[in-house]
């Protein structure tokens, strides 16, 4: 089982950028596939990024293709989403979670198996 915890939420306007953080516990980190999922007030949870394993392989929803980046430091245990370009529908809080599986992949946020408690993003007109 893996922890994770999100960071680096905040309020930013339009056009600016903002780079999220999620570090997690354990010695196995590196065997876990990482998403971005955020959830906007009203709203189901939507798939934002995904990276596997090794870092070698990463996917994006069309949303925020071009203006988002997955990255992840096995060393210290942290994935992050840097952010730019920021539009106010990207509001909401962003979550890390996290697969069981080391080979699996995924874009639906239903199908991850550990969570973060989430970090409100704010983006002002």
């Amino acid at each position: 089982q893996v922890q994770l915890v999100e960071s680096g939420g905040g309020l930013v306007q339009a056009g600016g950028s903002q780079r999220l953080s999620c570090a997690a516990s354990g010695r196995t980190f590196s065997t876990y596939p990482l998403a971005w999922v955020r959830q906007a007030p009203g709203k189901e949870r939507e798939f934002v990024a995904f990276i596997n394993w090794s870092g070698s392989s990463t996917a994006y929803a069309d949303s925020v293709k071009g203006r988002f980046t997955i990255s992840r430091d096995n060393a210290k245990n942290t994935v992050y989403l840097q952010m730019n370009s920021l539009k106010p529908e990207d509001t909401a809080v962003y979550y890390c979670a996290a697969l069981r599986f080391k080979y699996s992949s995924s874009r639906a946020a239903g199908d991850y198996d550990f969570w973060g408690q989430g970090t409100q993003v704010t983006v002002s007109s």
